[in-house]
């Protein structure tokens, strides 16, 4: 994400606006102790977890190009970057035939505003993504969704929760710039390391993976991500599970 040099304010006189501040001291840094000055600096995103290293793991879901992202796994997981994405300022549309399995969360999620909003199956309209609105539309349409009528767009990214796999699988694999993988049977591990490359270690971890943990990968990179919840995701989704 390229961000531009931000502009000194213009000193313009403050008439009606009440009296200016207390003036306080400049915060100075002599040149001697220019060394000992860190800025903690990363991508922008949502943290969905730690790495094995114990580092954040991000995931830019707010980019000026289309993002498509596959989730073979729970829609725990699925929420919890939901609730997060909100958390950053981005537009959650649910495209869903399980209504009961969203309608806690999005009311949770809501608190008062449409941060977050459910539509049945094929009917997700459009969205009017933007820099200042970005979206995200995460489709739990079951193992074969129908084609959505919310594609990938610039600010708008898709995340498609898959339960498991089935015949379009690979087909979807195959478009996503970004897909994720949790615990599956061993010969489920076998297709996915067929379509993405993955080495005899990872298609071998995949059957033991706990709760919480996803691979994510494209097929020339792979990182494992832990995933857990802050005490208010706890009350609302509860402990990470693989299955509904």
């Amino acid at each position: 994400m390229t961000t531009g040099t931000p502009q000194a304010p213009t000193l313009r006189a403050r008439f009606g606006f009440g009296l200016l501040g207390p003036r306080r001291g400049r915060h100075e840094l002599s040149p001697d102790r220019f060394d000992a000055l860190e800025l903690p600096i990363g991508d922008d995103g949502v943290v969905i977890g730690s790495d094995d290293r114990g580092a954040p793991a991000v995931l830019a879901l707010a980019r000026p190009t289309a993002f498509d992202v596959v989730l073979v796994g729970g829609a725990w997981t699925a929420q919890v970057i939901a609730l997060r994405a909100v958390g950053t300022g981005a537009r959650v549309a649910v495209e869903t035939g399980r209504r009961q399995l969203w309608t806690a969360f999005a009311q949770s999620a809501n608190g008062g505003q449409q941060c977050v909003t459910l539509h049945d199956v094929g009917r997700v309209p459009p969205q009017g993504p933007s820099v200042h609105s970005p979206v995200l539309v995460v489709r739990d349409c079951g193992a074969r969704p129908p084609r959505g009528r919310a594609a990938a767009a610039p600010w708008q990214s898709v995340l498609t929760l898959l339960p498991y796999l089935s015949p379009v699988t690979p087909r979807l694999m195959d478009r996503a710039d970004l897909v994720g993988v949790q615990r599956v049977a061993p010969d489920e591990a076998r297709r996915i390391g067929r379509t993405m490359n993955l080495p005899p270690d990872d298609v071998e971890t995949l059957p033991t993976l706990p709760d919480g943990v996803t691979l994510w990968c494209t097929r020339s990179a792979r990182t494992y991500v832990t995933t857990r919840p802050t005490e208010p995701e706890t009350g609302l989704l509860g402990a990470p599970r693989r299955m509904e």
